[in-house]
């Protein structure tokens, strides 16, 4: 399987690639695009970029896959990913082969870094990013477009719906359901249920302002 990855702007990526090869034979990385023109053509680590997504349809085929890289905001993220399904591309995933996958239930799109704990019964959705170091309890529920910064950690039975950004060093508590597009900042506790769109910060956790919905900010 032949992999392009959408976005060229962190080094850890490169240690990703070699990671995944080392356990992989059949991981062929393809190149690097960005929707940043200044950078097409650049080198990236020793990588050239090629493009943006305007390069998917000329890319795509039946043994290729595209990954997304970009966490700036979870509405970039589910926009360029839109990008590339719009494309013609289809989306595979990009995880630390160090992650145990064991009773674990993901969905495409995904980018997990090293030292991500998933434990058991955890479902985690579409275009969803998880970084380096953060712990997802038991039966807790990911949904799509979700972006959890390093070192959080999620207690058990939690629900984490569409678009949620979570930020560095926050906690959930168990059971908690944080509602879609919602942020929690970083170092935030949270110690109940989330509202839509709220924006959390605190120890512990209290809504400060509510976002706007996707497409509306």
């Amino acid at each position: 399987m032949k992999y392009y990855l959408l976005g060229a702007s962190n080094p850890e990526t490169i240690r990703m690639i070699r990671a995944v090869r080392s356990v992989d034979e059949g991981f062929e990385f393809a190149g690097m695009l960005d929707n940043d023109v200044k950078k097409h053509g650049a080198d990236f680590y020793g990588l050239a970029v090629l493009g943006g997504i305007e390069k998917i349809p000329f890319l795509k085929g039946d043994q290729v896959r595209f990954v997304n890289l970009i966490t700036r905001t979870t509405e970039i993220r589910k926009t360029t990913t839109s990008g590339i399904l719009k494309g013609g591309g289809v989306l595979g995933n990009l995880i630390h082969p160090g992650i145990n996958l064991d009773m674990v239930k993901i969905g495409v799109g995904l980018y997990l870094q090293e030292a991500v704990i998933l434990q058991a019964e955890v479902e985690v959705g579409d275009n969803t990013s998880i970084h380096m170091g953060s712990l997802i309890g038991h039966e807790t529920k990911i949904g799509s477009s979700v972006f959890i910064a390093h070192a959080v950690s999620v207690s058990g039975c939690c629900e984490i719906g569409e678009g949620v950004f979570i930020g560095t060093n926050a906690s959930i508590l168990p059971r908690v359901k944080i509602g879609q597009w919602a942020t929690i900042g970083s170092g935030a506790v949270v110690t109940k249920n989330v509202p839509d769109y709220a924006v959390v910060v605190g120890n512990p956790g209290r809504v400060i302002k509510y976002n706007q919905p996707p497409g509306v900010r």
